[in-house]
């Protein structure tokens, strides 16, 4: 639950060699409420949003404002309403213009949250233009304990969110409490108005929120959990968050969306000789490739060492330098080293600038494109084929776009 007061007075208030691993709320948050702001700070803020909300109209008036998936958010997810999950892929879209000091914001993220908080609003209508109904309203806080609250939060907003003209409480898909919303709330369908019942405009406060006004790298998971810890205050509820956020990760970027596009010339002949070895065995520290004489390749899985010394495989650098040996390009043997190879095409340029066929890495930290542990090949719409850690095998799979790191292309 996203909550800022003052109580009234008088009241409480995938591995390769290098030894690396692999890679409904309703106001309830599974703790205790967040006493960030107050109003003076609300005012402040107020502002600085009416500055962003010129910028973000501009933004929707050439992006077509609703409808259609912008950013990095699939076209559908299963159990995600399609209009919510739009939102999400804009808001997430939009932080450069309303927090240009934050990077790493991933629709996943935003819909992590949204499941703890509403169940991705579950059970309600959501119209073309975000508004949602019936409204999403957490139980008044009153200082029962329910959804950790211990504290009463008289009203403040003279009901005009929440309905309740004695206390307030949580509201919309991301359950802002009303003296949040007016500190982050803003307009992200351009209508003119900041509503916390809809959609495109509570995850974009959502956005400024999480990302506040310091510089903040949220594809850094430890930057990424304090984040969410100054979203709501408890450690329970973070991890819970995130382990929602990991889950839509693995989804990656094309869930449901384009098909995989077919690949030419030399990018084909690295797919192809990938796939070959589908439902091959992982080997840590297995396989291998280097072009030979006449066209032909040296190499091949083979036993690996350590916990692969037993076993016929690939890792997934091995993989990907058999792959490109096959195209006639030698590559080094670990996934670090093959980073430094080729065009380098960085994170923040998104997978829409990655090619079939090039090599995308993922690392510890993603962000600045360092610790990379794990290669694979990408296959375009938003997926890859690679050997991903012991005990699976060679296999195509969406990109795990939270450790994704950047790209290197080969012209």
């Amino acid at each position: 639950m996203a909550t800022i007061t003052t109580p009234r007075p008088g009241t409480g208030a995938g591995t390769d060699a290098t030894g690396k691993v692999d890679g409904a709320g309703n106001g309830k948050g599974g703790g205790p409420l967040k006493w960030i702001v107050g109003a003076a700070a609300g005012l402040m803020l107020a502002v600085v949003a009416a500055v962003a909300v010129l910028l973000l109209v501009v933004v929707s008036a050439l992006s077509g404002g609703g409808g259609g998936v912008s950013g990095l958010a699939p076209s559908s997810v299963p159990g995600v309403n399609a209009v919510l999950l739009d939102a999400f892929g804009k808001a997430a879209a939009a932080t450069p213009t309303v927090a240009p000091k934050c990077t790493g914001m991933r629709w996943s993220i935003l819909a992590g949250i949204a499941q703890v908080e509403s169940n991705l609003a579950a059970g309600r209508q959501i119209s073309p233009t975000g508004d949602i109904t019936p409204h999403i309203i957490g139980p008044a806080l009153n200082g029962s304990g329910v959804g950790g609250n211990r504290t009463a939060i008289y009203d403040t907003d003279g009901g005009r969110w929440d309905g309740d003209t004695v206390y307030d409480r949580a509201v919309g898909a991301v359950q802002f409490i009303p003296t949040s919303w007016v500190a982050y709330g803003r307009d992200g369908n351009g209508d003119g108005v900041a509503d916390p019942h809809n959609a495109y405009d509570v995850t974009l406060g959502a956005v400024v929120h999480l990302c506040g006004t310091s510089a903040k790298d949220l594809s850094n998971r430890e930057q990424l959990s304090t984040a969410l810890y100054g979203y709501n205050r408890s450690q329970t509820y973070v991890a819970k968050v995130l382990a929602n956020i990991d889950t839509f990760d693995q989804i990656g970027v094309a869930a449901g969306g384009a098909a995989v596009p077919e690949a030419s010339g030399r990018a084909a002949v690295v797919i192809a000789a990938a796939r070959q070895w589908t439902g091959t065995p992982y080997s840590w520290g297995g396989g291998s490739g280097r072009p030979g004489p006449g066209g032909t390749v040296i190499g091949g899985p083979s036993r690996g060492f350590g916990r692969g010394a037993n076993t016929v495989g690939f890792d997934c650098s091995g993989l990907t330098q058999y792959a490109y040996a096959v195209a006639g390009i030698q590559l080094p043997r670990v996934s670090s080293q093959q980073s430094l190879q080729g065009q380098r095409i960085p994170r923040s340029a998104g997978l829409e600038a990655v090619a079939p066929g090039d090599l995308i890495f993922f690392g510890s930290n993603p962000g600045a494109g360092t610790g990379i542990y794990h290669v694979a090949i990408y296959l375009g719409g938003g997926q890859m084929i690679n050997a991903p850690r012991t005990g699976t095998f060679v296999r195509e799979e969406a990109v795990w776009m939270s450790s994704y790191a950047g790209a290197v292309h080969f012209p």
